[in-house]
């Protein structure tokens, strides 16, 4: 085992209650320290290595500026590589026992748990992934009657709606099916495209699934529900009210409808369902709605009025549950007395299905949603990620230990106890009321109570809020994965959720309560320095733009900027790389990873690097200049079927023209060049060889990442290929660069940049 048991947790440790989790510390963290300290002293040598080269360089001559470049792209280096160790000195690995839970809790006693799922466009979310999460957590091992699932259409559409309803009425005999079988893959679309045994009850539930699903995508395909429906579901009571067309888009009523009542609605064998209620805040162009921060805020107040679950869980509308023990796990925690009074949140590992072999794209995120977390865990607990997150309602309202923020009606309190029916007239009338896009006017809302506006990133910085005013919180991570989600398949599609996430770690970087500052202040160095890492992340852009390009450069036109082989700092160069990448690699395979996928994550390090971190940079500080606006893209879903062929066979899409495409492509040109005149001037048997090797070792590595670019160049015919537009203009500014006419192309950068992100 790689790591070491040190202590076990549970609700009591004195009497004889069987534990309900454990905790063990991981054996290389003792190594991890050691390593820091010496590739500590390592970095301060580079950094005196390039103070010598500043001082005695003439000032303002070429040399000066090339030293100077490299002292900064290697101080943002080190200070990145620094920060990030934070989250590699105090690794921990939790087990939770869900059998033992009920000799500790009766099932009566229980707590209620509330479930938010949010979606806002049923053309790039399709409604039956919607779907599939939603019967999946209707299907839990927990007591139905304590469930209540809120959806969050944010988009207004009637689409979504209808694909609710749907969902409620299969519900009826999906539920049934899941408690006689007692099968583990409770997501009908997972379930039915799995190898499983049948039957003619499989069949049976099996046309039934597939009817709904016809109806739904051809509702989708038209664009519209059909009038006999929608007087059909009016005259049954299914719906309290409908719209026509106007119920979509940007402005909209709130409309909520409660499509099942756990204390009405049965199944087919009798039993109780959950709670299902639909929610669409109203939306107006001239009132600011803060994205998916206000949209969960809407639903924490609404649930308030309605069950006020002293437990609740988000999750996105395409992460499905895929183990339905998860809300048990979840319980092991959060009932536990010891750890229950500073415990904000259980945190599950953002993982996915449908990635292809080698995770081309680096999707998995493995560090930001798997390794960093066990770091975390082991100091205040992990970040929260937007989905897969049990929440303690109460932290919400003010810190642990300070005096509850008090909510404008004592109806939203924590502490409230709901008397009445839901589907009464005054719940009713609240919850529109809450739902309300005026509600939050000269409140506390996203500022001190709920979720907490001013990124685009709400996920991390109410994670990073809640952690400065002294919640705790826990990584759960077992064995088989608790939810899987979709990933992108594309590559612009991949680049633009990064973009969107360097916009929002900036807004966290520069905000009132920034990390490097007031993170530290409040919740200690390591912690506010690990924050502070993820809100700088789109600082890479400058190194990896310096080391893309400068040593290239040089070396076309026989300029040295490292150490010779013979010389003493060479070997500190060598030293670093390795050593980096190294830990990366150790690291990376540590927690299941493969050679294969690591190659992969650091080529996609690059990539964004040259795209999503830059432009994301830019466009952060263009709208702090009044000259952009920021938005908020969805990552699209829907899935392409030539697409997706080449996405399994390992192909890069790129298809659409985008600037983001274009240094990317500059630079796979560039480094090609340089490298073969370095290769020129190795067969000449040129005197300068032994001084420019690391300039060609870092061009061939470059070279060597930019296979998949050079092929949808040059190789490719299918529509991912690179699009002829975007290489002809890539060659030209590359030329320019190469011969010299470089103060042309940063003028000429700067205003193509600025008219794309405009």
């Amino acid at each position: 085992m790689e790591e070491q048991r040190v202590r076990s947790s549970s609700s009591s440790s004195i009497s004889s209650s069987p534990p309900l989790h454990t905790l063990r510390h991981a054996r290389r963290t003792a190594f991890n320290r050691a390593f820091a300290a010496v590739y500590t002293c390592a970095i301060s040598g580079l950094l005196y290595y390039h103070a010598l080269k500043l001082i005695h360089s003439a000032t303002l001559s070429s040399s000066f500026f090339i030293s100077l470049s490299f002292f900064l792209s290697d101080a943002i280096f080190a200070f990145m590589w620094a920060s990030r160790q934070c989250f590699l000195m105090t690794i921990v690995y939790r087990d939770e026992f869900p059998e033992n839970l009920e000799r500790v809790l009766k099932k009566p006693d229980f707590p209620a748990l509330d479930v938010f799922i949010c979606t806002a466009d049923p053309y790039k979310e399709p409604p039956m992934r919607l779907i599939s999460t939603v019967l999946a957590v209707m299907a839990y091992e927990y007591p139905t009657e304590k469930i209540s699932i809120y959806v969050s259409d944010d988009g207004g559409s009637e689409l979504t709606l209808f694909a609710c309803m749907e969902a409620a009425k299969f519900a009826t005999h999906w539920l049934p099916f899941c408690r006689k079988k007692n099968m583990i893959n409770r997501s009908p679309e997972v379930y039915f495209a799995s190898n499983h045994s049948w039957c003619s009850e499989t069949e049976k539930i099996k046309i039934l699934y597939e009817s709904m699903k016809a109806r739904v995508e051809n509702v989708l395909e038209s664009g519209k529900v059909g009038e006999e429906y929608i007087n059909e579901e009016l005259q049954c009571g299914a719906l309290s009210k409908w719209t026509d067309g106007s119920f979509t888009r940007q402005d909209h009523p709130t409309v909520i409808e409660i499509l099942l009542e756990s204390s009405k609605s049965k199944d087919t064998t009798g039993h109780l369902t959950p709670n299902l209620i639909y929610v669409s805040r109203e939306k107006r162009r001239t009132s600011p709605h803060n994205f998916k921060a206000g949209a969960l805020n809407v639903l924490l107040r609404v649930s308030a009025t309605m069950s006020n679950a002293p437990i609740f869980l988000t999750l996105d509308c395409d992460m499905y549950p895929n183990d339905p023990q998860t809300p048990l796990r979840a319980l092991c925690y959060l009932s536990d007395s010891k750890i229950q009074s500073q415990l904000g949140y259980v945190q599950f590992p953002q993982m996915f299905h449908g990635i292809n072999k080698n995770d081309i794209y680096a999707c998995e995120y493995k560090r930001i949603f798997q390794t960093n977390p066990t770091g975390l865990d082991g100091l205040v607990g992990p970040n929260y990620v937007g989905t897969g997150c049990f929440f303690n309602r109460r932290a919400f309202f003010g810190g642990p230990s300070a005096t509850n923020v008090t909510p404008e009606i004592p109806e939203l309190s924590p502490n409230h106890a709901v008397d009445k029916n839901i589907q009464s007239q005054p719940i009713m009338e609240l919850a529109h009321k809450v739902a309300g896009c005026d509600y939050e006017n000269k409140t506390q809302w996203g500022l001190e109570m709920g979720f907490r506006y001013g990124s685009l990133i709400e996920d991390f910085y109410t994670g990073f809020r809640l952690k400065c005013e002294g919640w705790r919180s826990v990584f759960c991570k077992p064995k088989r994965p608790a939810f899987l989600g979709d990933a992108p398949i594309s590559l612009i599609d991949a680049l633009q959720q990064c973009q969107r996430w360097m916009i929002g770690g900036l807004q966290v970087a520069f905000c009132k309560f920034r990390p490097i500052t007031f993170g530290v202040r409040s919740v200690g160095p390591l912690v506010g320095l690990a924050y502070t890492n993820y809100s700088f992340w789109s600082f890479w852009f400058v190194p990896l733009t310096i080391y893309a390009f400068l040593p290239q450069l040089a070396l076309l036109n026989g300029l040295t900027i490292f150490p010779k082989l013979s010389e003493p700092w060479f070997f500190l160069y060598v030293f670093l790389f390795l050593g980096a990448y190294g830990q990366d690699l150790f690291e990376f395979l540590i927690e299941g990873g493969t050679v294969q996928k690591w190659w992969n994550n650091q080529r996609m390090w690059m990539i964004r690097g040259l795209s999503s971190f830059m432009f994301g940079f830019l466009e952060f500080f263009l709208t702090r200049l009044g000259i952009s606006t920021y938005g908020f893209g969805l990552t699209s879903k829907v899935v392409d079927d030539e697409q997706s062929k080449r996405y399994d066979q390992g192909k890069f899409e790129f298809g659409v023209s985008s600037p983001m495409f274009v240094p990317l492509t500059m630079a796979a040109i560039i480094n090609l060049v340089s490298f073969f005149m370095g290769l020129m001037q190795v067969i000449r048997g040129s005197s300068s060889v032994e001084g420019l090797f690391l300039q060609m070792f870092i061009a061939g590595f470059v070279v060597l990442n930019s296979l998949p670019i050079y092929e949808a160049m040059v190789l490719r015919s299918d529509k991912g290929r690179m699009p002829f537009k975007t290489t002809i203009i890539s060659t030209l500014l590359a030329l320019l660069l190469i011969f010299g006419a470089w103060p042309y192309l940063v003028s000429l950068l700067a205003i193509s940049t600025f008219l794309a992100l405009k």
